[in-house]
C-alpha cells in the first residue's frame, strides 16, 4: 500500500474512530514519512471531519468521543517523532481551559474540548476546581491565545469574574480572548464580567473561539 492510500485509511479509520486500525496503519509509515505529513494529510482531515459532521448534526457524541480516542491513541505514536525532528504541529490557536474553584463538573467542559480539538485547537485542560491564579499562570505558561472557564452552579458562576479581574489587576487582560460557559451562564452574564463571548452549545463555542481567533490574528 501506498503512502497516499494509507494515509486515506488512516483518516477513514479515525473517522470510523477505529483505535487498532489508525495505530497499525501510523506504525506502518511513521518512520519512513515525515510525521508532521502523518499529522496534516491524514489525522487532521478524519477529525475535522468528524467535528463538521457532529456540528452538522450527522453524529453524536459517542461517535465523536470514539474519533477523538483513535486520534489521541495514533498522536501518542506521532508525537515522540515530531518532537525528535523538531517540528512542531500547526493550530488554530492555543486555548486553557478548566471548571471554576470550588465546582468539581467536567463533563460540559470535556465535550467542548473534544470538538475543539477537532477543529485544530491546542487544548491545556486544567481539569476541574481552577483557582484565578492557576488560570493565568498557566495561561502565561503555555503562551496561551484563549482562557474558557466552566461553571455549572448558580454559587461558583462568580469565580468566571474573578479570573477576570485578576487579569486586569496584572495588567493582562487584553493579551488573552476569555470565554465563559456552563448551565446557569448566559449572554448577560457573561457581558457583566467584561468576558469576550459564550454559547449554550459546544458547537456554538468553537464558532465563537475561531471567530475571536480569526480577528485577534487580523488585528481587528
Amino acid at each position: 500500500m501506498g503512502t497516499k492510500e494509507t494515509f486515506k485509511k488512516i483518516s477513514e479509520a479515525v473517522v470510523d474512530g477505529d483505535t487498532d486500525v489508525v495505530v497499525e496503519a501510523i506504525n506502518s509509515v511513521i518512520d519512513k514519512e515525515d510525521p508532521l505529513e502523518v499529522i496534516q494529510n491524514s489525522m487532521m482531515p478524519g477529525l475535522k471531519q468528524v467535528g463538521d459532521s457532529f456540528s452538522a448534526g450527522e453524529i453524536f457524541l459517542p461517535e465523536m468521543l470514539m474519533a477523538a480516542e483513535a486520534f489521541q491513541e495514533g498522536m501518542k505514536i506521532i508525537e515522540p517523532k515530531l518532537e525528535a525532528a523538531g517540528k512542531k504541529l500547526e493550530t488554530s490557536g492555543t486555548v486553557v481551559f478548566g471548571t471554576v474553584l470550588t465546582d468539581i463538573h467536567e463533563i460540559g467542559k470535556n465535550i467542548v474540548i473534544t470538538l475543539m480539538k477537532t477543529h485544530g485547537f491546542e487544548i491545556f485542560d486544567l481539569g476541574a476546581n481552577v483557582s484565578p491564579t492557576s488560570f493565568v499562570e498557566q495561561a502565561e505558561a503555555k503562551n496561551a491565545d484563549i482562557i474558557a472557564m466552566s461553571a455549572l452552579m448558580t454559587t461558583t458562576m462568580t469565580y468566571q469574574k474573578d479570573v477576570i479581574d485578576y487579569l486586569k489587576e496584572k495588567g493582562l487582560r487584553e493579551k488573552y480572548i476569555v470565554l465563559v460557559g456552563g448551565g446557569p451562564v448566559n449572554k448577560e452574564w457573561a457581558e457583566q464580567i467584561g468576558a469576550d463571548g459564550t454559547s449554550d452549545s459546544a458547537v456554538g463555542a468553537v464558532e465563537i473561539a475561531e471567530r475571536l481567533i480569526a480577528n485577534k490574528k487580523g488585528g481587528k
